[in-house]
């Protein structure tokens, strides 16, 4: 089989059987701490919106909001639509896309682990402006500092993830950042129902509680190893092989040190990652890196969890009872992680993916259902139909955390080759954030405009991602990250996409692609 790479021929499954270890407590350990990561964002994703809908928050930043709030009349849809509120939710987003960008040479040059401390250390000092902020350019300046830890974690964090993790278990051990994530929305969700009863001050409390996970993330970040993967790019080989040694238990590493040598010489022979990237052999990881991250914002996932509390007052909850809907929808968005922690590494990707698809796009249109015919302008949702539409979105909540939610992180961390990864990731990272910006700042004024048809507006969305992996995503289950350019060879689609030999060797003349493709995977 063809290595699509640089030419020369491999076995079709390299040197994968040959691969010794097994998840040691380094690796758990140094996973944990990493991925407590993920709980900034997912925090971050939680307390917005409840802060957001705190009456002290509101008079405090946003008067007009408040103003409009209390009027009886006001429709249920365009309650909260302010592009104020939307700025102070959606500035995190913008920054961290830019901060993502100019993380990827800084994760190639000085490693995983550098830009996981720099995260954290940003991320600290934005929260510390949010909770003392007294006008809001003060909060926005946080939220843009808070954006740059973001972008430096969640472009780092997953690769350290994937890097880190013994091959039959990527899936599982990757999935820490997606628990982490849903833990952090779930405990913001907790501190918003609790912090809204302390007044005046409870926004202040429910802002500056994100330090408490950034602090264990950047002490954290000072203590836990590079990755294998990162010293052997960098030049430090034999470390590099010593640390794999170590977090895998074994001495017997010989296949997956060799994979890992000829990875990191690749990578050294190409000096502008960004614009490799672009090249024709490397398409089905550009579009995967493209559209996995756009594609989990566009489930509206995201749009639930930061307005959540508004959304459920738009359809007529109260204010307590808004909040504590939208903890229901935290806890079980936590919970259903664990599915897919569970089933990931033995049903694959795409059964989860394809799965988890179908089941959004009935509930969101069951949702949309019963807003349209029940909710009117000036009207409440009874209590029955109030019931079912918590129902219904935990249920929807539940579908996304064992499908997009986690895989739509794992899938891109782990398919780019080492000479790509970082700017891959990065690329991963920036549109998911740019996304994440677009929707947070249009949703309030899309669900004002739509009404109960923004739910069916996601629903299309979805039944597109689910058709895009049922025809283009193949299957990574069990595939070493280091040879998981095997398989777009063996696609249907990608196959006849990617170069052929003529096309590669032409491509890869005069640089040492060549000698490496021919020499090095020659077995």
């Amino acid at each position: 089989m063809e290595d699509g790479r640089g030419g020369g021929t491999v076995d079709k499954n390299g040197r994968a059987e040959q691969y010794k270890g097994r998840v040691t407590v380094h690796v758990i350990i140094a996973c944990i701490v990493a991925a407590t990561g993920g709980s900034l964002f997912g925090y971050d994703v939680g307390i917005s919106g409840g802060v957001a809908s705190m009456d002290d928050f509101l008079q405090n930043f946003f008067p007009a909001v408040y103003k409009h709030k209390l009027r009886a009349h006001e429709n249920n849809y365009c309650k909260y639509n302010n592009q104020g509120i939307s700025a102070f939710t959606s500035t995190l987003y913008i920054s961290g896309f830019i901060a993502s960008i100019v993380a990827a040479p800084i994760t190639r040059r000085y490693g995983r682990r550098t830009s996981i401390i720099i995260g954290g250390i940003n991320f600290l000092v934005g929260s510390a402006l949010n909770a003392a902020a007294v006008d809001l350019e003060m909060l926005i300046i946080g939220r843009v500092l808070q954006g740059v830890g973001i972008g430096f974690g969640n472009q780092a964090i997953p690769l350290y993830l994937s890097e880190m993790a013994p091959t039959h278990f990527r899936g599982a051990l990757n999935m820490m950042f997606q628990v982490a994530t849903t833990f952090g929305i779930f405990t913001a969700n907790m501190i918003n129902y609790g912090t809204q009863q302390i007044q005046p001050w409870g926004w202040r409390l429910a802002l500056g509680l994100a330090s408490i996970p950034t602090l264990l993330m950047t002490v954290g970040g000072i203590f836990i190893p590079e990755t294998p993967n990162s010293l052997v790019e960098r030049g430090s080989k034999e470390q590099g092989r010593k640390l794999l040694e170590k977090i895998r238990g074994t001495d017997e590493v010989d296949a997956e040190f060799q994979d890992m040598l000829d990875a990191g010489e690749l990578a050294n022979s190409i000096k502008h990652p960004y614009y490799n990237i672009l090249e024709r052999r490397y398409r089905p990881e550009l579009v995967m890196a493209i559209c996995m991250p756009a594609f989990q914002i566009l489930t509206g996932i995201n749009s639930i969890l930061f307005y959540a509390p508004m959304l459920f007052q738009s359809m007529g909850f109260g204010r307590q009872a808004s909040l504590y809907s939208s903890a229901l929808t935290g806890v079980v968005l936590a919970l259903s992680t664990f599915i897919s922690i569970a089933t990931v590494d033995r049903l694959g990707r795409r059964p989860l993916l394809i799965s988890g698809g179908i089941q959004m796009i009935i509930c969101q249109v069951i949702v949309a259902i019963i807003l349209g015919v029940k909710l009117g302008p000036n009207q409440e949702l009874s209590k029955n139909y109030s019931i079912s539409v918590v129902v219904v979105l935990s249920l929807f909540v539940l579908a996304f955390g064992w499908s997009w939610g986690p895989l739509g992180w794992t899938v891109p961390s782990e398919i780019f080759p080492l000479e790509i990864r970082s700017a891959g990731q990065s690329i991963t990272v920036a549109v998911n954030l740019l996304f994440t910006f677009i929707i947070a700042q249009a949703f309030l004024s899309l669900l004002c405009s739509f009404k109960y048809g923004i739910f069916l507006f996601f629903a299309g969305w979805i039944a597109v991602m689910t058709i895009f992996v049922v025809l283009f995503l193949p299957e990574t289950k069990g595939i070493p990250i280091e040879e998981m350019s095997f398989i777009w060879r063996k696609h249907w689609f990608w196959k006849r996409i990617l170069p052929d030999d003529a096309d590669r060797l032409s491509q890869d003349s005069g640089t040492e692609l060549i000698n490496l493709g021919a020499h090095e995977h020659g077995v």
